[in-house]
């Protein structure tokens, strides 16, 4: 009964506000870095370098990354990337005011933000397991509301501003996003500090490195959560390269009805979002991640087989639903069960391992097309899910997960509160009624 009525710390308004605004900035440059793009150049392989060079830090430094954040301090990470970011966009935001914007200075702005965001990202993830105690209850909900607060800024408001503000001209939205990581750098300098975790013996960078993806891969439960996104990624990207075409030719819709379609599975994300902690609880974390890995699935089968537009905004929105919630459930409890030491490193290897998924997705969605049919690439994609969903059950079964959270939350441990973790109740519960 304490865990349920147990409020979120006020600090977690603060970090919720600064990446509800660089969520809405991320969404005005998203829509408008492409437009700008076009104004410059019409050869798609230079339009490709661009959108490549925003992910290309992942790929390159993913895990070394996650160990730098892993020996830094993570507020201080995050407030230092936002300030960088933010001084960052003001070198297109000029040049595009003076006339001397290019291609080349696009894809650079480009990879740094995605450098920026890397260091952003891991540091906020390893950062929110300390402010809320790493109690998995709180994780659940505090990820909810921070993954609906992101669909709806970068989803839903962020792309028509970033639209109508690059009629102003192209500097507005560069500007725009450059305000909103500066608001945000300075929310999180108001955070509360957090104890450093304890220096491991000082050991070369790479081999941190290689020691935080090495515990993902030998954990089974980790490996679980990471194969999720990665053969998710594979999947939705296949799904993405093609649905365009796929919505022109076989259900007849037209450009504004392509962005009724991308809003539908939008708002499912949404509601998924919302949902993700009363699933858990319900269902249980490990089986509640095996349903949604299901639906997604199922969804995208769906999705193929619509004879429809109306079927296929539905199968999108079932699909998102699952997306939302999948991206709530599996965060949390990596946060919860990963060592304070590690945090950083195993969400780095976790996130890389996924980023490196999305570009052999795309190439088999458009071979696939070319060599068969353009519903070939969903109907596999479904297949992909279906299989990593029959594959990931067992590895992230309920008996795992809670044996996992006991591990990480010894009964009165100073850090891991014993009576706020539901799951690990809910365990206890049923060992006492079977003994």
């Amino acid at each position: 009964m304490t865990a349920e009525v147990r409020k979120l710390p006020t600090g977690f308004g603060r970090l919720w506000t600064a990446q509800t605004v660089s969520s809405l900035g991320d969404g005005v440059s998203h829509a408008a870095l492409p437009l700008i793009a076009l104004t410059l150049t019409r050869d798609p392989m230079a339009l490709a370098v661009v959108t490549a060079a925003g992910t290309l830090p992942w790929l390159l430094f993913g895990v070394l990354g996650g160990a730098l954040v892993d020996r830094w301090d993570r507020r201080h990470t995050m407030w230092v990337a936002d300030t960088a970011r933010a001084v960052l966009l003001a070198i297109p935001a000029a040049a595009a005011a003076l006339d001397l914007l290019t291609i080349p200075l696009l894809a650079a702005v480009a990879f740094l933000l995605g450098l920026g965001g890397l260091f952003f990202d891991t540091a906020a993830t390893a950062y929110l397991p300390d402010l809320l105690g790493r109690d998995p209850e709180l994780l659940e909900r505090a990820n909810s509301r921070l993954r609906g607060a992101q669909t709806a800024m970068s989803g839903f408001a962020g792309p028509p501003a970033g639209s109508a503000l690059l009629a102003l001209g192209r500097a507005v939205p560069l500007l725009t996003d450059a305000v909103s990581f500066l608001v945000s750098a300075l929310l999180v300098r108001t955070l509360p500090a957090r104890p450093r975790p304890a220096p491991e013996i000082r050991e070369p960078l790479l081999r941190q490195a290689r020691a935080g993806a090495s515990y993902v891969f030998r954990d089974r439960v980790l490996l679980g959560l990471a194969l999720r996104p990665a053969v998710g990624n594979v999947a939705f990207l296949a799904v993405e390269t093609v649905l365009a075409l796929f919505a022109h030719e076989r259900l007849g819709i037209d450009t504004y009805g392509f962005g009724l379609l991308l809003t539908a599975e939008a708002t499912g994300g949404l509601i998924g979002a919302g949902i993700a902690s009363s699933l858990g609880r319900r269902l249980g974390t490990g089986t509640a991640l095996t349903c949604t890995a299901a639906v997604e699935g199922l969804a995208i089968l769906g999705l193929a087989a619509a004879p429809n537009p109306y079927v296929a905004g539905g199968a999108l929105a079932v699909c998102g639903a699952g997306m939302g919630a999948t991206m709530v459930l599996g965060p949390s409890l990596r946060q919860a069960i990963v060592p304070a030491h590690l945090m950083g490193r195993v969400a780095s290897t976790s996130r890389m391992l996924a980023m490196c998924a999305a570009p052999v997705g795309a190439f088999l969605g458009g071979w696939l097309a070319t060599a068969y049919d353009i519903r070939t690439p969903l109907y596999a994609a479904a297949g992909l899910l279906l299989t990593m969903t029959a594959v990931t059950a067992s590895m992230t079964s309920n008996r795992r997960v809670e044996a996992a959270l006991r591990a990480a939350a010894p009964v009165g441990g100073p850090d891991h509160p014993a009576t706020t973790d539901p799951l690990l109740r809910d365990a206890e519960q049923r060992a006492a009624g079977s003994s």
